[in-house]
């Protein structure tokens, strides 16, 4: 990796935005890159607003704010509404196809929309659609491997081992849609 990324991850709390990026963000430590992880929740947290920011580089870390991220990660069409305009030109922007239907507004960023809860179906992985999105994520940038990413979501969910299984699924069938297109 060279240079500085940084990607915002924002929905609705509950859609498992903080733990994408803490997902991110120890896959990133575990491959020996400097981290910074931000979050930011609404007081109601379930339903509420929810998002974090991460921010990888190979050098030093100037500061954990993103006012141009470089990828946006939108769970629900109000992120994509407040986050969507900050996003660099020519930046990343990820979409859930599963909950936004309307195309983004701005034409100058790359665009994937994997639907990430009938994915999570598909993987036999209900409730980790989060994780597809997060394969998706890493599969389209190559920020990790899927190994990497793997490390990174056990290292986040350090304790929760019955989770691990299903979420190397998600995690797998979300970079599968992006290599394959399906």
């Amino acid at each position: 990796m060279t240079g500085t990324t940084r990607t915002i991850f924002a929905g609705f709390g509950g859609q498992g935005v903080l733990l994408m990026g803490y997902v991110l963000a120890h896959g990133a430590m575990l491959k020996g890159l400097n981290v910074t992880y931000l979050p930011a929740y609404g007081t109601e947290m379930r339903g509420g607003t929810a998002n974090c920011t991460v921010t990888l580089s190979a050098g030093e870390i100037d500061s954990p704010v993103a006012s141009e991220p470089d990828v946006l990660v939108a769970m629900n069409l109000p992120s994509l509404t407040r986050f969507e305009p900050t996003v660099r030109a020519g930046g990343l922007l990820v979409l859930n196809a599963s909950l936004i239907r309307e195309p983004p507004s701005r034409t100058d960023l790359n665009v994937i929309a994997p639907p990430i809860v009938e994915l999570a179906k598909d993987a036999q992985a209900d409730r980790s659609a989060n994780m597809v999105m997060i394969g998706a994520l890493m599969e389209k940038t190559g920020l990790l491997t899927q190994e990497e990413t793997c490390r990174g979501m056990e290292a986040a969910m350090k304790g929760k081992d019955r989770f691990f299984e299903m979420n190397r699924r998600a995690i797998a069938r979300g970079a599968a849609f992006i290599r394959d297109g399906r």
